[in-house]
């Protein structure tokens, strides 16, 4: 799917900051990518970045460089199953990635007040983070055109074009796994639109597992109405995954009466690309820290 993927051919990773790690609970070394805050600018607290699905921590160097020059000090994160994190497309069980994120809190302990910024299926993460019994780990959440659920109205038929799902799969999977039976759970269920010739860089396949841990809750609208910490929605009014106009009366349907800022002439990818949208995020986190 050129339009996801494409634009990255321009930009400039030549200052990517390299690798660094941390022990996850289970042993395994995972990574991330840090990037201090500009000391020309005041200490805004920090932001912890989760990329979208298939990717991986540098998809949000433009927008982690933006975000330590206005201030934040900044951390993107390669997700277990992605990257330089564990083994491709894989995760051990439905949680660990929850798991893996709070030992990376408690590793690194990012200064406070610290904002996690989800962006897509990163986005639908956080959302399920925030709607946990641990989302006071962080102030606020930012939510980069999020993935919610294939049963939101949010989501445009086949996100897109970008993935494809194997629905019989992940219901024989679900229905074993409500038996306790869980053997099936790393078999692929989700396959990426990603050309050859970065399939050595993105993840092309998800298993069970991670497919069903990088998301919401089933019950999406739970996620939603548990959270407590403050949040903001940001979108591209031109966005080819999701539809724009819907994320507002869905939030009121889960009882938030949070605004959902549309950013003009920003489709899906440029959300985390375009200067204009590195300005509207900048100024979203700017409002999250003063309604604490």
């Amino acid at each position: 799917m050129g339009s996801i993927t494409d634009p990255f051919d321009s930009v400039d990773f030549s200052d990517l900051p390299p690798l660094a790690r941390f022990t996850a609970r289970d042993g395994t070394k995972l990574a991330y990518r840090s990037y201090a805050r500009a000391a020309s600018a005041p200490g805004e607290g920090s932001v912890v970045l989760i990329h979208g699905s298939s990717a991986t921590s540098s998809s949000m160097h433009p927008m982690a460089k933006a975000f330590s020059a206005a201030g934040f000090t900044t951390y993107a994160l390669d997700v277990r199953g992605h990257g330089g994190s564990g083994r491709k497309g894989q995760i051990a069980y439905i949680g660990q990635l929850e798991d893996d994120l709070t030992d990376f809190m408690h590793a690194v302990s990012p200064p406070k007040p610290v904002t996690l910024a989800g962006f897509s299926s990163g986005g639908g993460f956080a959302v399920r983070f925030a709607g946990s019994n641990q989302q006071q780990l962080f102030q606020s959440y930012l939510l980069l055109a999020p993935f919610l659920s294939q049963d939101a109205p949010t989501l445009r038929p086949d996100a897109g074009g970008w993935t494809s799902v194997g629905l019989p799969r992940i219901i024989a999977i679900a229905i074993l796994n409500g038996f306790g039976v869980r053997t099936f759970n790393s078999l692929p269920v989700l396959h990426f639109a990603v050309s050859e010739n970065t399939k050595a860089i993105l993840t092309s396949e998800y298993s069970y597992s991670l497919a069903t841990n990088f998301r919401p809750q089933r019950d999406y609208l739970a996620d939603l109405r548990s959270m407590h910490q403050p949040f903001r929605v940001l979108i591209g009014a031109n966005d080819e995954v999701y539809y724009p106009d819907r994320f507002a009366d869905l939030l009121k349907q889960a009882g938030k009466d949070t605004a959902v800022i549309v950013i003009p002439s920003v489709d899906h990818i440029h959300l985390i690309l375009s200067p204009a949208a590195f300005e509207t995020s900048i100024e979203a986190l700017k409002t999250l820290r003063s309604q604490r």
